[in-house]
């Protein structure tokens, strides 16, 4: 197995690597028989079915990184599944067909989609171990409330050096003078990390913009972008699914960090910076700065101006109704927000605002590594 080092944990470098473990181990991990892999059904693709003693189904999603959107997809491929029926020689349909999602970690949103389905979806946390010589694959499932996890061995690769990564180019190393410490240690770690996954990845310069894939032909496939405004400030883009990276269609999207690990996919520009959206975020943070100042001081020069607050209305609403249909968002919506659950709370009725407080930050790493990922699919 390929395994890669990531802050102080260890990964797979790739979802196929997990794929290749968890199938080669199935029978160790969860006493089934392997059936098929990758298995294409009435427009789905299932990472692995498997088989029960008696013939039962078992479908297996498998995710590396922090995801969303694995109970939607799993109830896709039962659907998928229990329309057409394939294999039938095999599987005795007449049983339930049994769901299993696999990640490193999942997020509060998983919980809730699993909390009011009616189909009976089992969560495997995976963590890989390591000491003095050897790695361990340790799974637990989520569902039982006891501590009991399964521990096996990982026949590993160790990919975390790569010695042949060329040192950044003239042309970065002057755009990384005018950034902060801390961009400029995001930006390197970044690159650092893109250029190890394969040999195939390049770094294609240009005057404002530094792109990663696999040359710069019209058929090139690319993942990152470092791209510097006109003020020198990096803006990260990354190519994720579309709808707020719950397809499997591919775009470029543009990405807010806080360069110490939290991530925003806030929406997506095919080239350039996205001047309207940079408009917009401008925008949306003079308002949040005019929203501040009607909570915090009596004497606001806005207050008795109630136009601000039917817009500051009109904005949350517009928020709330893109959270609601799964819709990027950016950062400065996401602070208009906080905004108005902690120093407005009788402003919007409902409350739901306070539903979508700190829970839609994303991980840097993370969405780097299911840009790798789909990266490598597309090649």
């Amino acid at each position: 197995m390929n395994l890669i080092k990531t802050g102080n944990s260890w990964k797979f470098a790739t979802e196929a690597d997990l794929e290749d473990f968890v199938w080669a181990n199935l029978k160790e991990l969860f006493g089934l028989i392997p059936l098929k892999r990758q298995y294409y059904v009435n427009g789905q693709i299932c990472d692995i079915l498997a088989l029960r003693e008696n013939k039962q189904l078992v479908v297996l999603e498998l995710k590396n990184a922090e995801d969303r959107y694995i109970v939607q997809q799993l109830t896709r491929y039962y659907d998928a599944l229990q329309e057409v029926k394939p294999l039938e020689d095999e599987i005795d349909y007449q049983q339930p067909i049994r769901l299993i999602a696999i990640k490193p970690n999942f997020h509060r949103d998983n919980f809730i989609d699993k909390k009011y389905h009616h189909l009976y979806i089992d969560f495997f946390e995976f963590t890989i171990l390591a000491d003095e010589f050897n790695y361990y694959f340790q799974i637990k499932n989520l569902d039982l409330d006891n501590d009991k996890v399964s521990k096996i061995e990982i026949p590993h690769q160790d990919r975390e050096r790569n010695e042949d990564i060329p040192p950044p180019s003239r042309g970065l190393i002057n755009r990384l003078a005018k950034c902060s410490y801390e961009q400029q240690q995001g930006i390197l770690k970044i690159r650092q990390k893109v250029l190890s996954f394969d040999k195939r990845m390049e770094e294609i310069s240009s005057a404002v913009s530094f792109r990663y894939g696999n040359g710069n032909r019209k058929t090139s496939k690319f993942c990152a972008e470092f791209y510097f405004d006109s003020k020198g400030i990096p803006i990260i883009f990354l190519w994720l699914g579309l709808k707020n990276n719950s397809s499997d269609r591919i775009s470029r999207a543009r990405i807010w960090t806080d360069w110490q690990g939290n991530a925003l996919l806030e929406g997506y520009v095919p080239s350039g910076i996205g001047a309207k959206m940079s408009s917009s975020k401008k925008t949306l943070f003079n308002r949040a700065k005019i929203m501040n100042d009607l909570a915090e001081n009596e004497n606001s020069k806005y207050r008795g101006e109630h136009k601000y607050i039917y817009q500051h209305l009109k904005d949350i609403n517009r928020i709330v109704s893109k959270l609601n249909n799964s819709e990027p968002v950016t950062y400065e919506e996401i602070k208009l927000l906080e905004i108005d659950a902690n120093k407005f709370p009788t402003v919007y009725s409902g409350g739901r605002v306070n539903t979508y407080k700190f829970d839609r930050y994303d991980s840097i790493n993370g969405l780097v590594d299911v840009a790798l990922e789909k990266w490598l699919k597309r090649l």
